[in-house]
């Protein structure tokens, strides 16, 4: 796996994935430190991966989507994904490693899934245990419950669909530069060469959704990666386009089920 910084390579406590990977056992685990801004360029692993942040924010983009994980919160990525990872804030990331033969009943796709305290102990406690574990054993157990857990989680809504189309690609695009960007529905048409009317078809028929919720998508899965930056909500507010920090908070509340502040410091019961 390449990263765009090479501080890693003159790091002693850097552990090589690939390396640890090969280990003999079907579940294997690494714990590393990234600064904010790191960029882990597109790879891929032969397998499945749980990435927890109990500090800072993930952004991981495959060909497909965007997932964002914020802390008390993992990614799912299934083995032989292509995928990227952008670091907003300090981060402290825990890995698993698991081989997709010894967990079948694992989710197929990519999502974000919400880390009970138990399994959020269980990741933790299991970063420090020996790669080599001696099978039947206490360590083996609690990779079992860790599987369990894995499995049994709710899968949060923090994710965003990349479209394939051209013209909603070109939204896309725009509005990730500039999430801000208030134009109505029309007013892309004009840009992007199609009518109100196509697009809406587009938006539902490509991505299930209408275009101002999906709008709103790109400012939630923004205001979080901002938020690990601890930008203030009120500078937050207005760069994504809303008319008060208390319109941003309500919406953001509505989506998410707590305030910006109370969704960092709060832990998921």
């Amino acid at each position: 796996m390449r990263t765009k910084n090479s501080d890693n390579e003159t790091n002693p406590g850097f552990s090589d994935p690939q390396n640890i990977i090969k280990k003999p056992r079907p579940v294997a685990w690494m714990a590393k430190e990234f600064p904010s801004g790191h960029l882990i360029e597109s790879h891929l692993h032969i397998r499945s991966q749980l990435l927890y942040a109990s500090r800072g924010v993930m952004t991981v983009t495959t060909g497909e989507g965007i997932w964002v994980v914020p802390p008390f919160r993992a990614v799912w990525i299934p083995a032989q994904t292509q995928h990227q990872i952008k670091v907003s804030g300090n981060l402290s990331m825990r890995t698993l490693y698991i081989e997709p033969n010894f967990f079948p009943e694992a989710p197929e796709h990519c999502c974000v899934i919400s880390v009970s305290p138990l399994l959020r102990e269980l990741i933790l406690h299991a970063i420090k245990m020996p790669n080599l574990y001696q099978p039947d054993s206490p360590e083996e157990h609690i990779i079992t419950v860790i599987l369990d857990q894995i499995q049994n989680m709710a899968v949060t809504p923090l994710s965003l669909t990349i479209p394939k189309d051209s013209r909603l690609k070109e939204i896309f695009v725009k509005l990730s530069e500039n999430p801000g960007d208030n134009r109505t529905l029309e007013d892309w048409g004009k840009l992007v060469g199609a009518t109100r009317r196509t697009l809406t078809r587009l938006f539902q028929s490509e991505l299930g959704t209408g275009f101002g919720q999906w709008r709103q998508q790109i400012r939630i899965l923004e205001s979080l990666k901002r938020l690990a930056l601890n930008d203030p909500v009120t500078t937050i507010a207005i760069d994504l386009g809303y008319d008060s920090p208390s319109a941003f908070i309500s919406m953001f509340k509505k989506a998410l089920g707590k305030t910006p502040g109370q969704y960092f410091q709060s832990d998921i019961k």
